[in-house]
């Protein structure tokens, strides 16, 4: 795709601050969408401009697809605990169908809608799912998982349908700078590089670093398939393997290993404290029901249709900790 305006949802994000930046360096205009009140962090002094607006909005999408290119909605309610699903369902489901509608009737000509690796299915012998293992949202668990796969299933179907000229990326779970909120996986990496993980349940997940991420939904406005769904992962780790890396890195004791079943009562009574607090509590429900499942995920479609690659899942957890530092936020 030759240089051109790309409107970019989730700007203000975690991966948003490093799309920003990976359009910025293939020579793209970004625009970017948000709110008036979000604060903008991460997009300091860098050249873009931006649309007031949310995803849920329609006046505002019109005003923002005005002359663009392309568009890139990484826009998303990413937490594992929600008192409301509603209102996640809103944002995920909803204001993807709104982008994409807008984009449709603003003729915008190529579309990358980042979705999930959450709308596909963990194999059960544990080896890596593909693009070709769909989940419904019915067997996705928890409130995000359900809402980012009827997402996706939206985007499908006005592909389908509506000749919707969009690309489908899935990152498995990034790591690295700019985690700000910080994410669910951001949080374990901060957490342990404070020493306070101790314990850890048996689980699996494919880490990839958020730069590279940003990378390949780059890539994929100018080689991603139509109507396909493209994984962009790293490389496929034990929860064990990372939090002993993070102890030894930080010099904390290494942690250990917790049975999932006495912890669910533990966790009911956190999401209870939660729901009075409004704090977002550690340990959860899906969470421990999530780590059931190894995560894998292969990234060999990318790999061989976007020319995606990664660098080491341990450069990720370190640039991560790195900017937790420069932060201040190890020292909370």
């Amino acid at each position: 795709m030759r240089p051109t305006t790309i409107l970019l949802t989730g700007a203000t994000g975690f991966l948003g601050a490093s799309l920003a930046r990976a359009l910025l360096a293939e020579g793209h205009k970004v625009r970017a969408l948000v709110r008036p009140q979000t604060p903008r962090e991460s997009l300091k002094g860098l050249d873009i401009s931006y649309a007031l607006g949310t995803v849920t909005d329609q006046a505002s999408l019109r005003y923002a697809m005005d002359g663009a290119g392309g568009v890139i909605h990484a826009a998303a309610d990413y937490r594992i605990f929600v008192p409301d699903p509603r209102r996640m369902r809103s944002t995920n489901v909803a204001g993807t169908e709104a982008v994409m509608r807008a984009a449709l009737e603003a003729g915008v000509p190529r579309i990358v809608h980042v979705s999930s690796v959450a709308t596909l299915k963990p194999r059960p012998d544990g080896s890596p799912a593909t693009e070709d293992d769909p989940a419904t949202p019915e067997e996705a668990i928890g409130p995000y998982k359900a809402s980012k796969t009827e997402a996706e299933r939206v985007v499908e179907d006005m592909v389908r349908r509506e000749g919707l000229p969009a690309v489908i990326v899935n990152p498995s779970t990034p790591i690295g700078p700019y985690d700000r909120r910080p994410t669910p996986t951001g949080r374990v990496i901060l957490e342990a590089a404070r020493g306070k993980m101790p314990a850890y349940v048996d689980t699996g997940l494919n880490l990839v670093h958020v730069q590279d991420c940003a990378a390949g939904c780059v890539a994929a406005l100018d080689h991603g398939v139509v109507g396909e769904r493209h994984i962009l992962g790293g490389q496929d780790v034990s929860l064990a393997t990372m939090l002993e890396f993070i102890a030894l890195h930080c010099g904390h004791r290494k942690p250990f290993r917790l049975p999932r079943a006495p912890l669910f009562p533990l966790a009911y009574a956190a999401e209870a404290v939660a729901r009075v607090t409004g704090r977002e509590p550690m340990l959860t429900v899906d969470g421990l029901r999530m780590a059931g499942h190894h995560m894998f995920f292969s990234p060999a479609k990318s790999a061989r249709v976007l020319g995606f690659s990664s660098r080491p899942w341990q450069e990720g957890v370190m640039d991560a900790i790195a900017w937790f530092e420069r932060e201040g936020m190890l020292r909370k």
